[in-house]
C-alpha cells in the first residue's frame, strides 16, 4: 500500500510544478521582450552649427513716422543776375488835382529872346530824355579798361541800327580786336545771362546784304569771348564802347 501512495504523491507534485517550470523557461530562454532601463543623465550641449544660407528678402515694412525737420542750412552763393524783365503795364490816370490860385498879371517882355531860350531848353530836354531812355536799356554794370568804357545794351537791333545808336551817344560798336578785350566782353555777356551780342567790325557805317560796305562780315561775341560771323539783318543785343575823356 505504501508504494502506490508514494507514486500518487509524486505525480501530484510533478503536475503542480509543471506550470512553474514552464514559466521559468519561457522567461529565461524563449522571451524576446526588452524592458526599458531607467532614464539617463542629460548629455553636454553640442557645438554651434554653421550659419545657414541667407533667405529671401521679405516684403518692405510700413512707412515710418516722419522725422523732425533738420536745422536750416547756410545760405548758398548768389546766382548770376538775370536779364531785366519787360516793362510793366501803364497805371491808371490819377484824379485831377485842385485848381491853383490865380497868378499875377504879367508885364510886357521881349518874347523873341525867351522863345529862343525855351526852344534851346526843349532841345536839351529831348536830348536828356533820349539819353535816359538809352540808359534804361543798358544792363546794370559797366566794364572798363584804361582807355574805354563798355556798355551792354538790352535792345535788339540790326547791326546797322546798333552801330548808328552807339554813334548817336558818342561811341561806336565795341571792337573785340584782341584777346584781352574779347575775354572782358565775354565775361560781361556771361554775367548778363546771354549767349551772343553784336560787336563792331572796324568803324563801318553802311551795309549791303550780310556784309558791310567795306566788305567785312558783321560780327558777334559769345559768352566765352569767342568771335564769329553774324547775320547783319538779325536783331540782337549789342555792346557800345566809349573813349574815356
Amino acid at each position: 500500500m505504501a508504494g502506490p501512495e508514494f507514486l500518487r504523491k509524486t505525480l501530484l507534485l510533478i503536475l503542480f510544478l509543471i506550470p512553474y517550470v514552464s514559466s521559468v523557461f519561457s522567461m529565461d530562454i524563449c522571451s524576446n521582450t526588452i524592458l526599458p532601463g531607467s532614464k539617463g543623465d542629460p548629455g553636454e550641449m553640442g557645438d554651434t552649427g554653421d550659419e545657414g544660407r541667407l533667405g529671401k528678402a521679405g516684403p518692405p515694412g510700413l512707412a515710418g513716422v516722419p522725422g523732425e525737420n533738420g536745422e536750416k542750412g547756410d545760405a548758398g552763393r548768389s546766382g548770376k543776375m538775370g536779364p531785366a524783365g519787360e516793362p510793366g503795364a501803364a497805371g491808371e490816370t490819377g484824379n485831377a488835382g485842385s485848381a491853383g490860385s490865380k497868378g499875377k498879371t504879367g508885364s510886357t517882355c521881349d518874347c523873341g529872346r525867351y522863345r529862343r531860350h525855351i526852344g534851346q531848353t526843349e532841345i536839351n530836354t529831348n536830348k536828356l530824355r533820349n539819353a535816359i531812355k538809352f540808359l534804361k536799356t543798358v544792363i546794370l554794370g559797366v566794364k572798363e579798361t584804361e582807355q574805354k568804357f563798355y556798355l551792354l545794351v538790352k535792345e535788339e537791333r540790326k547791326h546797322r541800327d546798333a552801330q548808328l545808336n552807339c554813334s548817336l551817344r558818342g561811341g561806336t560798336l565795341a571792337l573785340a580786336d584782341n584777346k584781352n578785350i574779347s575775354t572782358l566782353l565775354g565775361s560781361y555777356i556771361s554775367e548778363a545771362g546771354l549767349t551772343h551780342v553784336l560787336v563792331g567790325t572796324g568803324g563801318e557805317t553802311e551795309h549791303s546784304g550780310n556784309a558791310t560796305a567795306s566788305g567785312r562780315r558783321c560780327a558777334q561775341v559769345a559768352s566765352d569771348g569767342a568771335s564769329s560771323r553774324a547775320e547783319c539783318d538779325n536783331e540782337k543785343f549789342y555792346i557800345c564802347e566809349f573813349a574815356k575823356v
